[in-house]
């Protein structure tokens, strides 16, 4: 049998095209050097995907957010027979969706914060709503990954403000209770049949008190602890909760839970990610590291993890 060809997707039309680039980069490197037939498809529409992803055996897909990670791209590999790293099309969908993932979350007893859902209409009789919650409040996009819109608003007039431009831009967002801590990042992977928790990431900005979009993507704009420096009892909790997570969604291979750990010891869980960044800053490689999993060995481990699901070949040739 030839050795198979691997594509790695990234690009992407999403808002973190510019973050998917570098993570392909690494995950295509890291691939070169373990010594796989491996071949970078930066994708810039999704047009004509089928065609070039016909010559490929195995897919490692790296898009964050939009159809690259909300079950799109999933379904069409599915539908190709092409094995891939990361979860099936109904589990990054329910991850990408933040109020259907909420509900879930919520429905299995998981703490999240109090929250509140606009799906249209008068924006006005929505912020008295939504008010009910106390300031400050976060407002977040429905369908958008890695901090993309989400900003913390103290008062009536600076609600509306936010609330007009996500309703203009994304049509549905979250309003959700601002919950005051600290911000963890629990990181899950899947090995040799197992779903283990590596260490937990704590990650401090250094200006406001949210790891948005900047202080996620700027050198030096937060500090970074690996292993976060929390008692066994809490780091244990906030892994047995990202777990659940990972397992009411039914996500595969990988994923990565984030949490604000309140001054009342809740942590509570804020959103799971299906396809974590793989660049040289972010958080899941860091976690992994931490537990003695080099770069490249985490992404030739969750390769293979995908090749296994191959069909197996015919008696008969």
């Amino acid at each position: 049998m030839h050795a198979p060809r691997v594509a790695v997707l990234c690009g992407g039309t999403s808002a973190e095209r510019e973050v998917s680039l570098r993570s392909g980069q690494g995950v295509h490197t890291a691939l070169i050097r373990k010594g796989w037939n491996a071949e970078r498809l930066v994708i810039d529409t999704y047009d004509g995907l089928p065609q070039r992803l016909r010559p490929f055996d195995a897919v490692f897909n790296i898009l964050h957010g939009g159809e690259g990670e909300d079950g799109t791209v999933q379904l069409l590999l599915d539908l190709m027979g092409k094995p891939y790293v990361g979860s099936g099309p109904l589990a990054s969908a329910l991850a990408m969706d933040k109020a259907e993932s909420r509900r879930t979350f919520g429905g299995k007893g998981l703490p999240v914060p109090d929250w509140r859902h606009y799906s249209g209409g008068d924006l006005g009789g929505f912020a008295t709503k939504a008010e009910e919650l106390g300031y400050p409040l976060v407002l977040k996009p429905r369908r958008e990954g890695s901090s993309v819109g989400v900003g913390v608003v103290a008062d009536r007039s600076e609600f509306l403000s936010a609330a007009r431009k996500l309703a203009d831009r994304y049509g549905e967002f979250l309003v959700e209770r601002f919950i005051p801590g600290r911000e963890i990042t629990a990181s899950l992977l899947e090995r040799d049949g197992v779903l283990g928790a590596l260490p937990l990431v704590e990650v401090r900005p250094k200006r406001g008190e949210v790891f948005d979009w900047t202080a996620k993507y700027t050198p030096e704009e937060c500090t970074v602890a690996c292993p976060a420096e929390l008692p066994p009892e809490v780091t244990s909790r906030i892994q047995d909760i990202a777990r659940a997570a990972h397992e009411v969604l039914r996500c595969r291979d990988l994923s990565r839970a984030d949490f604000r750990f309140a001054p009342d010891g809740i942590p509570y869980l804020l959103e799971l990610n299906t396809l974590p960044g793989f660049t040289e800053v972010s958080l899941f490689p860091r976690a992994a590291q931490a537990a003695g999993i080099g770069y490249d060995d985490l992404v030739e481990g969750l390769l293979r993890r995908a090749l296994a699901r191959l069909p197996a070949p015919s008696p008969l040739g």
